[in-house]
């Protein structure tokens, strides 16, 4: 069991990954942690084994590169939609500034419609393709944006912005609701996922790599660890609980043994309860 950190290519699905991984690595349980647009690229977090169980309790926090185009709306929020012109824009780089930063904080955000969100069990992107002129009630969600930084402002066609943000931002939404402040629509031209938690661009592997970097859970999940010894092992194997009085900063812990994962426990009191045990580590 390990993870992955893998750069996806611009072009495919995250799911496509997956299957390609599975075809390379001739391992059936592979999973990632969100799904990346088709059209955008940058890390995503692959667990392999019965880390696909541990995706969840990954730190999860973003931060993208995207570049916008103003002046402009595409019903799918990037440059893949039929644009249509909204207004000639004019604001300064003052204005934009000031408009990045109402962002910030928790705010409300309507998820494109183009997008994994299920409803009814089917994707919106699908049922948007099928149909583009019916409309779809997407509730506004919760977002949390702890930083937007202007990178590049050269011209109203390439503005240049890094995010960071909380799981569960659409940049894209974002993009729209900037050219919505300022009065002349907006949409995104690229997206570049630069980090995904504790995985970054710089360290992450390409999809065509011959290797890749097995990373081990015990590195990047961010909880308290214990060492069992061979009672307490037996019986954390066996299911049962296990009594502690050590202090922890968090309330669950990765319980190893010679420095191997063997269960994700949760703490009460006293006591350590295993949730997940992993026998084939």
């Amino acid at each position: 069991m390990f993870f992955l950190n893998i750069n996806k290519p611009k072009g495919i699905s995250s799911f496509d990954v997956i299957r390609i991984l599975r075809k390379k690595l001739s391992i059936k349980q592979i999973g990632h942690s969100g799904t990346l647009d088709p059209l955008a690229s940058g890390v995503l977090q692959v667990g392999v084994g019965e880390c696909t169980k541990l995706l969840d309790y990954l730190p999860s926090d973003k931060k993208y590169i995207a570049d916008i185009c103003f002046g402009y709306v595409t019903d799918t929020y990037d440059d893949e939609g039929e644009k249509r012109f909204i207004a000639k824009p004019s604001f300064t780089k003052d204005k934009l500034l000031c408009t990045l930063n109402s962002f910030l904080g928790k705010t409300l955000q309507v998820p494109p419609k183009y997008s994994a969100i299920k409803i009814n069990g089917k994707k919106l992107c699908d049922l948007s393709r099928i149909n583009s002129d019916f409309e779809f009630q997407i509730e506004p969600r919760e977002i949390e944006i702890h930083s937007i930084e202007l990178l590049e402002f050269s011209s109203y066609e390439n503005v240049k912005i890094l995010v960071h943000c909380k799981k569960g931002t659409y940049i894209r939404s974002l993009a729209y609701d900037i050219g919505e402040k300022l009065k002349c629509g907006a949409y995104i031209t690229n997206l570049s996922r630069i980090e995904a938690g504790n995985f970054s661009i710089q360290n992450s592997d390409d999809l065509d790599s011959d290797e890749f970097n097995k990373i081990n859970p015990l590195d990047v999940l961010p909880f308290d660890k214990y060492e069992l010894n061979e009672i307490e092992y037996n019986r954390v194997m066996n299911g049962n609980f296990i009594c502690n009085n050590n202090l922890f900063k968090t309330d669950k812990v990765l319980l190893t043994k010679n420095n191997k994962l063997v269960s994700f426990a949760n703490l009460s009191d006293n006591l350590i309860k295993p949730k997940k045990v992993f026998r084939g580590n």
